[in-house]
């Protein structure tokens, strides 16, 4: 069988997939916190028809390149770019914004997942929690003002715990992540400070829907600490990070994909016609 059938059909399963990262990076242009993607092709095994071999003065011969015939491409990598995103100013006080690196810690059940996507809001009980109800993570600060190693849900206090007691004013989340709430004796403190995350390679995070991530086995451990600390962006708060999808190159990888497509299937047909030649030699 031709060998060209084959690499035809490895063709169309790898554009396919470009069409389809393609697709999604579009469809989430207006995502808040999404992160785009692209796909990198290599080629597969090539198969060797003649190998190399190197010159030989006795015999007065030079060497001979080896010939090999490739057998198609595959898909080696899909890549998240984790540029940073433009910023949509929103003017609510518990909608978050990295500015820099770094991602936000959300305890979802047992399950600790990390995003770029600030649009938080207080729930009943008064925690900070993402939209799918995941609880924001920060370190707490002790009634001396202290911080804390303690990393847990970020609750807002309706009053100043004292006797008696004085109620909540009002609060306000700095670009460092402090949690600073005033009572109606004009006293404040801080509550607590939002996490951030680092990683030592981004890249290696595994995606789990809800523009969410997950440490996997080459992202490395999530290393916390608080917003400006490190590697660490300030945070802008009233403000949310959009996708950072170019959708003008996206349309131009659509038109790649698109015609990688087709070429793939032109490669199919000509093979076809081939072999339809070979059936055909003895009428």
């Amino acid at each position: 069988m031709l060998r060209s059938l084959f690499a035809g059909i490895s063709g169309l399963r790898v554009n396919q997939v470009m069409l389809d990262v393609t697709g999604n990076n579009i469809a989430n242009a207006n995502t808040v916190g999404f992160k785009s993607s692209s796909t990198v092709f290599s080629d597969t095994l090539s198969q060797m028809l003649t190998s190399g071999s190197g010159p030989n003065a006795g015999a007065a011969r030079g060497g001979s390149n080896p010939i090999q015939v490739g057998l198609g491409v595959q898909l080696a990598a899909t890549n998240t770019n984790f540029n940073q995103g433009s910023n949509q100013t929103t003017g609510r006080s518990t909608d978050l914004m990295l500015q820099g690196d770094g991602m936000f810690v959300v305890q979802k059940g047992n399950d600790t997942v990390y995003t770029r996507a600030g649009a938080f809001s207080w729930d009943e009980d008064k925690n900070l929690v993402a939209p799918g109800g995941g609880l924001v993570q920060g370190f707490e600060y002790d009634s001396t003002g202290t911080i804390t190693t303690t990393v847990g849900k970020i609750t807002l206090p309706q009053d100043d715990g004292l006797t008696p007691a004085h109620a909540l004013k009002s609060y306000e989340i700095g670009a460092d992540g402090k949690l600073t709430a005033t009572f109606d004796d004009d006293s404040s403190r801080v509550i607590a400070q939002v996490a951030i995350a680092d990683f030592q390679n981004p890249m290696g995070l595994e995606k789990v829907g809800g523009t969410s991530f997950r440490a996997a086995a080459n992202s490395g451990a999530a290393v916390l600490g608080v917003a400006g600390e490190g590697s660490r962006g300030e945070l802008v708060a009233g403000s949310v990070e959009m996708s950072n999808v170019d959708l003008a190159a996206e349309f131009t990888n659509l038109i790649l994909a698109q015609r990688g497509f087709q070429a793939s299937s032109r490669v199919i047909t000509t093979s076809d016609q081939v072999l339809e030649e070979l059936v055909n030699i003895k009428r």
